[in-house]
């Protein structure tokens, strides 16, 4: 429902169906100021204050604003630079937003784009019965009843929550407070936003724990608070686990944003073979159960901390992850309740909305399936989607050749290994991989172990600097500097560069963007993703490349089973239109997973 008292509770309040997910450090580092003027939310990463900084003198320089720079050297120099650099695009992002309200209803102007891009509803039809007026002074009226309607879209940030390496100061642990994750949350409560943080990447305690000292989270004289909770969850004991341990210090989670463990972009975080319609059912079915538990937590927490009671808003899902069509879209919204679909690598695409400089959007237009590798490129040791094609890439294939593999760490935000030393290394570094390749070289196993672990290692990529460089070189603050694209999969069937208009056409229904007809429903192809990472697991295992046990992985096989069946059951209303096709495609993994063999490898049990 619309309304334009400027009361709405926050994140509860937007005028499209979409948002623009965090993607890599730097893609969407400066989106809020390319696109919340049109109502679009969407996340900045706060992991890279370096680049934030840098961020913040070009847009001063762009706006004409007195740059005051906050040196390394400087106290609480990384929460200070990520609170100065949102409050820039805070206050950006309201000036053109008002410039935005008072511009005129005429062909291409700013107001009028604003009202084309939204989707059919209360909205859309005041605008449009607006626009057939005929009689000047109550079209005039309308037009101002409209401009009150306009609110831009949220200005939200990311850290992954396990990302919180202490900051060493002579080679010894600083302040816990100083660390990357605990100084990323400071930076954004004591910034001016009136948004969310989105936590993702697991549970990180410390965190979670140092989250209540700042008032911001809180609800003061019975409002809403300042600074809402996102928590990224990949299926509902998560989201109920952490969702718990929040509420008992008093901090409310406003939304679970869940996200497909494999058919996404950037880091990959697999479910034990659970898919994510599944998931979703749960979470519409237990989401009342799971809202009353929370608030129940909450009162108590309060009532221990002497905080006055305070009914909280309603409990959001949104969901995110392959999806790539309006009937998709449609789909999360209307089966499984979400309040809001993610859009994300589609969106690297459209140079109004993300920082993707000329030569790697050519690169992703030539993308096709083989182009997008699940990866073991990231120093966490997560999997990780990575455009192959990539400079990142190709440089990190040359040093390899030239016998000097690694990169040389310039910013350490990812140096969380002490293998070889009291102060952490990434597992990107070139003084890491040569001390690892000589430990290898020396090991007493048997060659073909020896080969996998060594390619395990030098697979490793400066993702701190080269997820940064798409924005350097997309703004001109560097020349040609290597850079990685983190594309989930579903990039494959997107080969041409959008307008801003053009995609959220697509994703309403207006107009199609994609270069293919036969791409498969986004339930399928995680279904696809999931049975190769099972076999993959059993590989590296068969390899020694990874310990586990023959439970775990015949309850991964046991999982994909149950959900095959629960998308055979549903199968009319995921796609009606291709009914037949996705039966057939069902019918297909699921032999496919019977005959996977989890029965003949030397396992643990």
């Amino acid at each position: 429902m619309i309304n334009n008292n400027g009361t709405t509770p926050l994140l509860d309040n937007d005028n499209h169906s979409f948002h623009i997910p965090v993607m890599g450090t730097g893609f969407t580092i400066d989106t809020p100021i390319r696109v919340a003027k049109y109502g679009i939310t969407s996340v900045i990463s706060i992991g890279d204050d370096m680049l934030q900084e840098r961020i913040r003198k070009y847009y001063c320089g762009v706006y004409n604003r007195q740059f005051k720079p906050i040196g390394i050297h400087e106290k609480d120099q990384r929460a200070r630079r990520i609170t100065a650099y949102l409050n820039l695009v805070k206050e950006l992002v309201e000036e053109e937003t008002e410039s935005l309200r008072l511009s005129p209803f005429q062909a291409d102007s700013e107001i009028t784009k604003y009202f084309e891009l939204l989707p059919e509803g209360e909205l859309k039809s005041a605008y449009i019965k607006m626009q057939e007026c005929s009689d000047p002074e109550t079209k005039r009226a309308m037009q101002d009843d409209l401009r009150s309607f306009i609110r831009p879209g949220r200005i939200d940030v990311n850290i992954m929550s396990k990302l919180d390496k202490d900051k060493f100061i002579d080679g010894q642990p600083g302040n816990p407070e100083d660390g990357v994750a605990m100084s990323a949350i400071r930076g954004f409560a004591q910034s001016d936003l009136n948004s969310a943080i989105v936590l993702s990447a697991g549970i990180n305690r410390r965190l979670y724990a140092y989250m209540p000292h700042f008032e911001d989270f809180f609800p003061q004289n019975g409002n809403l608070p300042q600074k809402a909770i996102i928590l990224k969850v990949s299926d509902y004991r998560s989201a109920r686990l952490q969702g718990k341990m929040l509420t008992r210090l008093g901090l409310w989670v406003t939304e679970f944003r869940v996200e497909s463990g494999l058919n996404c972009g950037g880091h990959a975080f697999a479910t034990a073979g659970e898919l994510l319609g599944p998931i979703l059912d749960e979470f519409k079915n237990k989401r009342a159960e799971l809202e009353e538990l929370l608030r129940r937590d909450l009162d108590k927490a309060f009532k221990a901390q002497g905080r006055p009671q305070w009914n909280p808003p309603r409990l959001r899902v949104t969901a995110q992850g392959g999806v790539g069509t309006a009937t998709e879209h449609n789909l999360l919204l209307e089966k499984y309740d979400v309040d809001s679909v993610g859009w994300g690598s589609p969106f690297l695409l459209v140079p109004e909305a993300t920082n993707v400089d000329v030569l790697h959007l050519k690169k992703l237009i030539m993308a096709d399936e083989e182009d997008t590798v699940l990866s073991n490129s990231s120093p966490l040791g997560i999997p990780f989607w990575n455009l192959r094609t990539s400079t990142s890439e190709q440089i990190r294939t040359d040093r390899i050749s030239s016998g000097h593999p690694g990169s040389f760490c310039p910013k350490g935000y990812l140096a969380m290994d002490f293998e070889f030393n009291p102060v952490p290394l990434c597992t990107a570094a070139k003084k890491y991989q040569e001390q690892k390749l000589k430990q290898l070289s020396d090991a007493d196993i048997s060659f073909e172990k020896k080969t996998a672990m060594e390619q395990n290692v030098i697979a490793k990529t400066c993702l701190c600097t080269d997820l940064a460089a798409g924005a350097l070189n997309r703004l001109g603050l560097t020349s040609h500097q290597p850079s990685a694209i983190c594309c989930g999969p579903n990039m494959a069937y997107y080969s041409k560069v959008a307008t801003l208009k053009e995609m959220a056409d697509h994703i309403y229904g207006r107009a199609s963007l994609l270069s293919c007809t036969d791409r498969p429903h986004m339930f399928l192809k995680e279904l696809s993703l999931y049975i190769d990472n099972l076999q993959n697991e059993l590989e590296r295992v068969a390899s020694g490349l990874m310990e586990d046990s023959r439970q775990r992985f015949a309850k991964y096989r046991e999982n994909l089973q149950s959900g095959i069946e629960y998308y055979r059951q549903c199968a009319a209303q995921i796609d009606n239109y291709n009914y037949q096709r996705f039966i057939k495609a069902l019918d297909e993994f699921a032999e496919k997973v019977l005959n996977i063999n989890i029965d003949n490898l030397a396992m643990q049990s």
